[in-house]
């Protein structure tokens, strides 16, 4: 199915991974106005991958049986639902995780239901459409909220209640598109059967994707989640906007670059992941020096390394993963892909609870040593597949 079909559903995409990645800008906020601990914000930040994970699956199994609209029209609400509960739950932590869990279910939903239907809306550049429309969302939303943040009232309200009211026009016209699973098409057993998906236990899957496929968000988490922590003693009152830009920096070049993953493929003989990895191998070396120096403007080329890096392997991957699939599991494998990329979204949660212990300087260079073990297993699964 071609068409421009799949712009229908692009904003609803967006607006989902707005609302996931908004809060990002606002640790320090939360910190200091709210007086949580840094292990605490970082849980917050982290909290909706337990939404996130199940709504990958689940919504991708349910989209199969009864459609992709029904389904994603879900996600938009659950996206809405997030930003005002968080809005209106400021010294509730407990109520903040359950806000971060609903913005995880649309994140799930918009990277397993909504990356396959702007797939199947636009089968030859699918998979680079919901991967930038996903980054574009990741970044405008961190954005807006760092700008309003810093200079508008009620930095901890008003960001929220932004994106809630732009959910409304994106449902609307994510409503008008095209349903693609038709009646011969959809899925006649129970939704829990589409769980199963054949493709996650191809070889190619388990030691090209799954290795990985964490390192995704592992190096986005540490450029705009841990790297503005390393150096806040040098910032000031410059705290919120140099996170909110940092966060910009890193998805928008991992936007620029994920545009490039074909070229890098005909360059390399179709090792753009192996490339990505390399780049996320040296940036979380830079990053390790960075926290070492205090230095901002490390930190910055350090987010521009692990940007293009994110932006690489998070099509690359996709990509291999979803050649894997057939059409009645290109959901699932999306979904089981998209929840391996976000367990590495936890990376900076475990970092921040370490940190009395283990410094940044010391635990990013252990991140180091793991990332080029995973370029090595990537490696040597790539040749045995060839």
């Amino acid at each position: 199915m071609t068409g421009g079909g799949w712009r229908g559903v692009a904003p609803a995409v967006f607006l989902m991974a707005w609302g996931g990645n908004h809060f990002t800008p606002l640790l320090h906020v939360y910190e200091t106005v709210g007086g949580y601990a840094p292990w605490q914000a970082n849980l917050l930040l982290g909290m909706y991958v337990f939404g996130l994970i199940p709504g990958l699956l689940i919504a991708a199994a349910l989209s199969d049986r009864y459609g992709r609209r029904p389904v994603l029209a879900i996600g938009v609400g659950s996206a809405a639902a997030a930003s005002l509960v968080l809005a209106a739950a400021t010294e509730n932590f407990i109520v903040l995780c359950a806000g971060r869990v609903l913005a995880g279910i649309a994140v799930g939903v918009a990277m397993s239901v909504g990356s396959s239907w702007i797939k199947e809306l636009s089968p030859a550049k699918g998979a680079r459409r919901s991967a930038l429309t996903l980054t574009l969302g990741f970044a405008v939303g961190a954005g807006v909220t760092g700008m309003l943040a810093q200079w508008a009232p009620a930095p901890t309200h008003l960001p929220f209640l932004v994106h809630a009211v732009l959910c409304i026009p994106a449902l609307t016209l994510a409503l008008r598109a095209p349903e693609t699973v038709t009646r011969t098409t959809r899925s006649v057993a129970p939704w829990w059967h589409d769980l199963r998906v054949p493709a996650a236990g191809h070889r190619i899957f388990r030691w090209v994707v799954i290795p990985a496929a964490p390192w995704v968000f592992a190096a986005a988490g540490v450029a705009y989640a841990i790297l503005p922590s390393a150096v806040e003693s040098q910032l000031g009152d410059l705290n919120t906007l140099f996170a909110t830009a940092l966060t910009v920096a890193t998805l928008g070049i991992g936007a620029v670059m994920q545009a490039a993953v074909p070229a890098i493929d005909r360059a390399t003989h179709g090792r753009s992941l192996q490339v990505g990895l390399a780049g996320m191998t040296i940036g979380m070396l830079l990053a390790s020096l960075a926290a070492w120096l205090r230095s901002p403007v490390l930190v910055i080329l350090v987010a521009a390394v692990l940007g293009a890096s994110y932006g690489v392997c998070v099509v690359a991957g996709l990509v291999i993963a979803q050649s894997l699939a057939t059409p009645s599991d290109l959901a699932g494998v999306t979904g089981r892909y998209y929840a391996l990329t976000y367990i590495g979204f936890l990376l900076p949660t475990v970092l921040a609870a370490v940190h009395p212990v283990l410094e940044y300087p010391a635990s990013l260079g252990v991140v180091a040593g793991l990332c080029l073990l995973s370029l090595a297993i990537v490696s040597i699964g790539k040749l045995r597949s060839t």
